[in-house]
């Protein structure tokens, strides 16, 4: 059995005969190296700030999955919210589509957890380990102890953000109580840590960018969301090709009109330059650097994360031959083809018509909710039961939600002549937490209809702003069995004659 190698590549990290290509990227230093750099570490400190900064007595985001509550800056989420929610999470998808539209991947190359991590913490450890690729210096992987040593401090980054992931459902201070306990003590949550760390591990260690290649959808989603005039990493094939080696030429101003605006069109060789050959000298940088081992030089690719590394590399060289910058650059299809850029599109006018409305929406039922929430929970048990008082007796569960920053109490009524039996009345209930209690109400049989059954009102209050009635059907005996505990009950009023 014979294999044929294919025409071409199929993936960036797959080798004609089917290995793994392993990529160790060039690192190319530039403005917007630096720039990425800053963002990323902001984004690294913010993840990790972010679960023990305070919002309203919880942490400013709080997944608590287990109560059933969201904590988002000092907003408490519920499981009744789902809409509130789904408003929230669509907001920031279509969010991320306008920017997608208007500055192409800059999400992937510049925010993506993914990508901050594995280019600003991973691969800084692996080239303290193994030393940094360069025109002379091929990195094929550390060995022996350094290979060792390289993988414990991934593993030690890998439990680090394993843990940091978990604050954010479980909160810090319970996470450190837990460090500080046996894992037998809580085997679930040692589970999850265990898990996430062992996932990380296997990413940033070992597949890497096939992440952004192969298992994240959204390099295949900017087909739909990218148009001619979206901003992308673009080669200028009119002022690169043919691509051939030239000597230094002198220039007076390399990248006045590049460095100021990125999209504007590239400034004309100078004179001195023969034309027969175009500014791209084949160097072959924006290969060896890009993260996702691609050639920019052959178009727009799913597989291009915008991350500008090939842009520092490119300007470094067309600096030091003496040529404008911006051969490769932020800009657009029909920039590069000498084509007017439409700032005006349907879409960069739907995508801000439809966000704004989803929002506006999120807001007014955000601000229409009340400082507290009641529901009746579906019954339990038998539908009713008989006193000894001659009384029908109904099993009632309430959920009660204190939204409020502080500590409330809720009195529980209803309307003579039934009665609320309840251990503790009012009940109290924490500042942003939720009790469920189970209440017993009463009530004459003669309330009753034909068919066993009545609509009582049980109201709950907080004294204050909170006051909501809720109409609850009781059940009872029915037929000959309710008739007969009428006409008991008229008896008993009846005044006892001689």
């Amino acid at each position: 059995m014979t294999t044929t190698a294919p025409q071409e590549r199929v993936l960036a990290t797959l080798n004609a005969d089917g290995s793994r290509r392993w990529l160790r990227p060039r690192l190319s230093r530039g403005r917007f190296l630096t720039a990425r750099r800053v963002v990323a570490y902001f984004l690294i400190a913010l993840f990790t700030l972010i679960p023990f900064i305070p919002v309203n007595g919880h942490p400013a985001l709080l997944f608590d999955i287990p109560a059933r509550r969201f904590h988002v800056f000092g907003a408490t989420f519920f499981p009744t919210d789902t809409a509130l929610m789904a408003l929230l999470f669509l907001s920031i998808f279509l969010a991320i589509f306008f920017v997608t539209a208007l500055f192409g991947r800059v999400w992937c190359g510049w925010a993506c957890p993914q990508t901050v991590y594995m280019e600003f913490l991973y691969r800084p450890i692996e080239r303290l380990f193994e030393g940094e690729p360069g025109r002379k210096q091929r990195i094929t992987g550390a060995t022996g102890l350094r290979k060792a040593l390289k993988h414990a401090v991934f593993f030690a980054c890998s439990i680090y953000l394993a843990h940091t992931f978990l604050a954010y459902f479980v909160g810090v201070e319970r996470l450190w109580q837990w460090v500080q306990r046996s894992p037998m003590e809580h085997p679930g949550a040692f589970l999850v840590m265990a898990i996430t760390t062992a996932l990380m591990s296997f990413d940033f260690a070992f597949f890497r960018e096939q992440t952004c290649l192969v298992a994240c959808p959204y390099g295949r989603f900017q087909a739909a969301m990218l148009d001619r005039n979206s901003l992308i990493v673009t080669y200028d094939r009119a002022r690169g090709e043919p691509r051939g080696k030239k000597k230094r030429t002198p220039t007076a101003a390399p990248d006045v009109a590049l460095r100021v605006l990125p999209g504007a069109p590239p400034a004309p060789s100078p004179a001195a330059q023969p034309r027969s050959l175009g500014d791209c000298i084949d160097c072959t940088l924006c290969v060896t650097t890009c993260p996702t081992g691609i050639d920019i030089r052959e178009g727009l690719q799913m597989e291009c994360i915008g991350c500008a590394q090939c842009i520092d590399a490119c300007d470094s060289v067309m600096d030091k031959i003496g040529r404008p910058r911006g051969l490769i650059r932020y800009s657009s299809q029909n920039i590069v083809e000498g084509k007017a850029r439409s700032i005006l599109r349907p879409r960069l006018a739907l995508y801000p018509a439809v966000i704004a409305g989803l929002l506006t929406l999120f807001v007014v039922l955000l601000a229409g909710k009340s400082t507290a929430e009641a529901a009746v929970l579906p019954r339990q048990g038998a539908p009713f039961y008989l006193l000894d008082t001659g009384e029908v007796s109904n099993q009632v569960r309430l959920r009660l939600v204190n939204r409020a920053a502080t500590d409330a109490s809720f009195t529980i009524s209803t309307a003579e002549p039934a009665r609320i039996i309840l251990d503790t009345n009012p009940v109290s209930v924490p500042a942003g937490e939720s009790v469920t209690v189970g209440l017993t109400i009463a009530f004459p049989p003669a309330l009753l209809n034909d068919r066993g059954a009545a609509v009582l009102t049980i109201t709950i209050s907080d004294g204050a702003e909170f006051t909501r009635p809720i109409e609850y059907r009781v059940l009872g005996p029915a037929g000959r069995k309710l008739r007969e505990m009428k006409s008991r009950s008229e008896s008993d009023r009846d005044p006892v004659t001689d």
